[in-house]
């Protein structure tokens, strides 16, 4: 991947924003051997005002980024280098989260709605009940299900619920971004020019860009009634945005800008059609390359744009999410106690063989992929007098296992072709025993690279990649050397089938609804393209049919 490098050409330094759901940060590389060199990284606060909402500050986004920037800058400034060196920069961001802000003022006009955030599923009812559609209605247009999830419900409750908000879209100066656009916004825009930008990957995530032509689309607009002109200009993934206007790194460019799941995907060298990784951080996002060529799923995965260079074709993806991975643990040490830091969770975890029965699903945030039920909530089942505090965390691990066990057998549903391994980044992937948990439970080789940061790497990539900087091909994955660990399954197929089965129960009893899940509704539809038989189908009708009767001779019985 790195060109090979005179020695005049060595002191070059590529940096990344990486602005995530729990913190901001600033990495530099080296662009000759992709060494980090050195990063500083902030914490950002999250709230919850009430169940189910999740905000952030983004004013808190902005300064944190800019003061990662500035710290950075000073440390490598103080290893004996010159920020002149640093000759591009790309970002990252958490993606889905909205921002609305006041284009003249650039005042903030709401806190940030968090991906995570769940209050518009009286959104979702409303639409699809005005319009009489499906969850999947859109899928053809925008690659997504109808979904609190998405950017679009969320500017939509803000346009419903915030006076201020109506106001600034009536007099026209309202501006609606993901969080690449609003720190883009502040970090570019001078006097003379007012930066409002955005790239194909977050515009993929708001269900109001079109797939295929990648332009905001008319229709998707007129379905939320979202007015076109508070939306940003959609640009490549790797292309010069700008110049720094400001600070440490001013009249540095930024040449690249992918939402994080993108970058991970870029980072882990994903770059050729069938590959995928993983990424274990709040949440847990299986991206699938797709190549060139638009794959929709029947089986309840997302589509979505991995990224374009330039003025290339785009190269798309399927996509499995995850609300809650990292989150869980969190959970467990905040809310619980039973846990005093998230890298105890190893230790805890291997002091019992098992979980002892014990299966944790952890939709506190509804279940994403591959069955999109916000009516879904977080449980903990087949607890006895024998379970302690490490059969619970142990069954948390593995209940993220199991949710990534259901995205890659999604995947192969939609693609027919098994992965030969899985590539694991993100926090999580520091915990050994949780990569030996999932090797056993997906049933497959799973790699972790030597250098932990995939997703600032991606920006990174992807900004020397740009037009004019030109310090990467990102054209063949052996182009980069990097060491991998890999972790190969230990039980059997057999015992692997029965303990999936234990857990797909577990997932039904979350429901609160007796309805069948998303991608099985999806799939009926679609029935003659399907990889699958009808099995699952008759499977499920049978369950819920027996359920049924069973609750009906209970209220005989009372």
């Amino acid at each position: 991947m790195p060109n090979k490098k005179t020695k005049q050409q060595t002191n070059e330094f590529v940096g990344a924003i990486d602005q995530g759901t729990s913190s901001s940060r600033f990495l530099i590389f080296n662009a000759s051997n992709l060494e980090l060199v050195t990063y500083h990284q902030e914490t950002i606060e999250i709230s919850t005002p009430q169940p189910g909402w999740v905000e952030q500050d983004p004013n808190e986004l902005l300064e944190k980024t800019t003061l990662c920037i500035e710290k950075a800058v000073e440390q490598f400034e103080g290893l004996g280098y010159n920020k002149s060196d640093i000759k591009v920069i790309g970002i990252t961001n958490q993606r889905e989260t909205t921002i609305l802000w006041d284009k003249e003022t650039g005042k903030v006009l709401h806190n940030a709605l968090v991906w995570l955030d769940a209050r518009t599923q009286e959104t979702v009812d409303f639409l699809l009940k005005q319009y009489n559609k499906r969850q999947d209605c859109l899928q053809e247009k925008c690659g997504l299900p109808l979904s609190t999830y998405f950017s679009a419900l969320k500017i939509r409750w803000l346009m419903d619920n915030c006076e201020e908000v109506r106001t600034a879209i009536e007099e026209k100066r309202c501006c609606f971004g993901t969080v690449d656009s609003w720190l883009l916004y502040n970090l570019l825009s001078d006097d003379k020019n007012t930066v409002h930008v955005t790239d194909v990957t977050n515009a993929s995530r708001t269900m109001l860009m079109n797939i295929r032509t990648l332009k905001w689309d008319a229709s998707l607009c007129d379905f939320f009634s979202i007015p076109e002109h508070i939306l940003p200009e959609i640009k490549s993934s790797s292309t010069i945005f700008g110049y720094i206007n400001k600070g440490a790194l001013q009249g540095v460019p930024v040449g690249a800008v992918l939402g994080d799941q993108q970058a991970a995907l870029v980072g882990q060298r994903c770059w050729t059609k069938g590959t995928a990784k993983s990424t274990y951080g709040t949440g847990c996002f299986i991206l699938y390359n797709t190549g060139n060529d638009l794959a929709y799923s029947l089986n309840g995965l997302l589509t979505t744009v991995a990224y374009k260079w330039n003025d290339d074709d785009p190269v798309y993806a399927l996509e499995g999410s995850i609300a809650i991975a990292g989150q869980c643990i969190k959970w467990l040490r905040d809310n619980l106690g039973l846990i005093p830091d998230s890298k105890s969770t190893e230790t805890i975890a291997a002091s019992v063989k098992d979980t002892g029965g014990v299966y944790f699903v952890p939709a506190f945030s509804g279940l994403f992929a591959p069955y999109w039920r916000s009516d879904a909530r977080g449980l903990i089942t087949g607890m006895t007098q024998y379970t302690t505090k490490a059969h619970i965390v142990r069954a948390a691990l593995e209940g993220i296992c199991y949710q990534t066990r259901e995205i890659v057998d999604a995947m192969y549903d939609d693609s027919g072709v098994r992965l030969s391994k899985l590539k694991v980044d993100g926090g999580m992937a520091n915990n050994k025993l949780f990569l030996h948990m999932l090797a056993d439970i997906v049933g497959m080789n799973v790699t972790t690279p030597g250098l932990s940061e995939t997703t600032a790497l991606g920006a990174a990539l992807a900004a020397g990649k740009a037009k004019g900087i030109d310090l990467f091909q990102l054209d063949d994955e052996n182009e980069i050397d990097t060491k991998m660990s890999s972790y190969t399954p230990k039980i059997h197929g057999e015992q692997r089938e029965e303990n999936f089965a234990s857990w797909k129960k577990a997932v039904i009893k979350s429901f609160e609804r007796l309805t069948p899940p998303f991608n099985i509704e999806n799939k009926s539809m679609h029935e003659e393209k399907s990889h699958l038989s009808t099995t699952t189908t008759v499977a499920w009708l049978t369950l819920t049919s027996l359920l049924g009767v069973l609750l009906y001779m209970s209220s005989r019985n009372h």
